[in-house]
């Protein structure tokens, strides 16, 4: 951060007496200043030596301001917003409800809530941390490389998703999701659907720097799942994009 340096164009050279056209000067702003004389008669009185004493706000224990949490879908770029709501129109004669969707933001690092829950009434929105599919990030480096719809890739698909019943899993509760699209219709079959995993716990973040990876699920922190399926609940849907 770079500081600001104040100037010395107004200081005052002590080796120098002041000049008969400085003190005209002074005296002439000292006139202007009559305008408000409390603020003259102030500065004419003697100074207390004693300090004055601190008011009892001052006193009081500081408490850190609380934190201010996005809550805009503005936190979606807007090309992969349009994206999203294009998709949601193209698959509203599918059922799809119109009121809230999710769309998760590939481009981000699996260290960023790239997992955005959308209400479109209220405009409002919760971003959580979601993994991706280890087939899409071979080498573990928390960015997605590739998308695949094939069996046994274990990699993340793309397009928009229905998101359908819940079920208790080999993950716990979960959630099923049908692909609309061609890049994502065997996510069915697949198994791809939302649940939570250790491995997207927030605290992956402070010992790895990224979460772990998923066989292509939408994996989300254990304690963030409820109010995951809370928000998305069924019928709505997903879009998951690297734009």
């Amino acid at each position: 951060m770079m500081e600001c340096g104040a100037g010395n164009d107004g200081a005052i050279d002590a080796g120098k007496a002041p000049t008969r056209r400085g003190l005209l000067k002074t005296a002439g702003a000292l006139a202007g200043a009559m305008i408000v004389p409390d603020a003259v008669a102030a500065a004419m009185r003697p100074l207390d030596p004693r300090p004055a004493p601190l008011p009892a706000s001052a006193l009081a224990p500081v408490r850190p301001a609380p934190r201010v949490v996005p809550s805009s879908p503005r936190v979606v770029r807007p090309e992969l917003m349009r994206r999203a709501l294009a998709a949601l129109e193209r698959h509203g004669s599918r059922g799809v409800q119109r009121d809230r969707m999710v769309i998760a933001d590939f481009a981000a690092s699996s260290a960023q809530p790239r997992f955005h829950l959308i209400d479109l009434v209220s405009g409002t929105s919760v971003s959580k941390l979601v993994a991706h599919g280890s087939g899409s990030d071979p080498a573990h480096t928390g960015y997605l490389q590739r998308f695949s719809n094939q069996d046994g890739s274990n990699a993340s698909c793309e397009g928009a998703f229905l998101a359908s019943d819940y079920y208790v899993g080999k993950h716990g509760r979960s959630q099923r999701l049908i692909g609309l699209d061609p890049t994502n219709n065997n996510a069915l079959s697949r198994a791809i659907v939302v649940h939570g995993a250790w491995y997207s716990n927030p605290d992956m973040l402070r010992t790895h720097g990224r979460l772990g990876r998923s066989q292509g699920c939408f994996a989300v922190g254990e304690r963030e799942l409820a109010e995951v399926f809370e928000r998305l609940g069924q019928g709505r849907m997903i879009y998951a994009a690297k734009v």
